[in-house]
């Protein structure tokens, strides 16, 4: 039996990984999708499903870092998807990346936060056009509470500089990356393979994918990597 966790990223949702989770609990897998409530709603803590079995984490891009310690120690394996140990790289890269953070920091609340969401769900979306991601809940608006959580976010994209505290070191890791990515940079994704170090470590880079990598072709990818595992 496999209990499997899935966070999303910044701005991202549960309801996202609906494909990949019948597709798992199909082949009798246990599932649970955590959820920061960006959209205003109740927030969905992460936690491993209840049973005896392998815990699979499964992260997209900010994911990784918005999981507690304790809860990130217990995986027995783990898939990254467009994640990073540091989003803001170091030297000249990295000072543009956190110009860039806090000018969608100074967006939230103001006339041009629609502009500044819909722009990062294009970088997003990019190769592909942003119609190609599911629905997303807070193009209709965001409450105050919803606005609060992707400030703090924000923040934590701002500050974090090494794999999370609770890492476990041993465990088997894909990680998957798409070279076109319009969200995190180039360097910041190397730095994350460098930080895994002696880790048990399978990278999958693909030249034509972008960041969001939640899609059928990348589950097909996990699948056959848990299969060899």
């Amino acid at each position: 039996m496999m209990q499997v966790l899935a966070m999303h990223g910044w701005a991202g949702q549960a309801g996202t990984w609906s494909h990949w989770r019948q597709r798992f609990e199909d082949g009798g897998a246990k599932w649970s999708s955590a959820d920061r409530g960006y959209s205003g709603g109740e927030t969905v803590a992460p936690a491993w499903p209840p049973g005896p079995g392998r815990n699979l984490l499964i992260a997209h891009s900010l994911g990784l870092h918005l999981l507690p310690a304790a809860v990130l120690a217990q995986a027995d394996a783990v898939v990254l998807l467009g994640s990073f140990s540091a989003f803001v790289p170091h030297g000249r890269a990295g000072r543009a990346v956190a110009v860039a953070l806090k000018g969608m920091q100074a967006a939230l609340g103001t006339d041009e936060e629609l502009m500044m969401l819909e722009r990062f769900l294009d970088k997003a979306a990019s190769p592909h056009a942003r119609s190609a991601l599911p629905p997303a809940p807070l193009l209709g608006g965001l409450t105050s509470l919803g606005r609060q959580r992707l400030q703090q976010d924000l923040e934590l994209l701002a500050r974090c500089q090494s794999l999370p505290t609770g890492w476990p070191e041993a465990v088997p890791v894909l990680v998957v990356q798409g070279e076109q990515d319009a969200v995190v940079h180039a360097a910041s994704a190397q730095q994350l393979i460098d930080d895994l170090g002696a880790q048990p470590l399978t990278l999958h880079r693909d030249p034509h994918w972008g960041h969001a990598l939640i899609t059928p072709t990348v589950l097909s990818v996990v699948q056959q990597w848990l299969g060899a595992l």
